[in-house]
């Protein structure tokens, strides 16, 4: 089924699952979110008494994210350069979605060499994060 990979560097699954799969040439990725690898909190986001959040940065969950995805990503013995493909899903696409690609334009400057991209509005993920990638990357060898 390919080589599992889990990367001490980057946050613990929230579920039963590797931070990645190795099957032959290609690297599949499990859905990463915005959290600290070390204290596990989410990134960017602040509580309400009643531990709701009150609000939430779609920019610094968008960089820890891709922090994150880097992380696993050098795990597996790839680079950042290495992806390929990368779904997104955001929690408010209309409110959300021109920061979060601002950012993304600062990593992937260039839309040539860029991974191809999808992006789905949803309703919720499994924890309080705004953000959550999934990808795919070939490495180089």
């Amino acid at each position: 089924m390919g080589d599992v990979i889990q990367a001490s560097t980057a946050p613990k699954a929230v579920g039963s699952y590797p931070h990645a799969r190795r099957v032959g040439d290609l690297l599949f990725l499990s859905g990463i979110g915005p959290r600290d690898p070390v204290t596990d909190a989410i990134v960017g986001n602040e509580y309400s008494d009643d531990g709701r959040v009150r609000k939430y940065d779609i920019e610094a969950q968008t960089r820890a994210v891709f922090a994150n995805v880097r992380a696993v990503l050098e795990a597996s013995g790839a680079r950042w350069e290495d992806l390929v493909d990368v779904t997104v899903y955001l929690t408010n696409m209309t409110g959300d979605f021109s920061r979060y690609n601002a950012v993304w334009k600062e990593f992937f400057p260039d839309a040539i060499t860029a991974p191809c991209r999808t992006t789905l509005g949803i309703t919720a993920l499994p924890t309080l994060i705004a953000i959550e990638l999934k990808c795919v990357a070939a490495p180089q060898e």
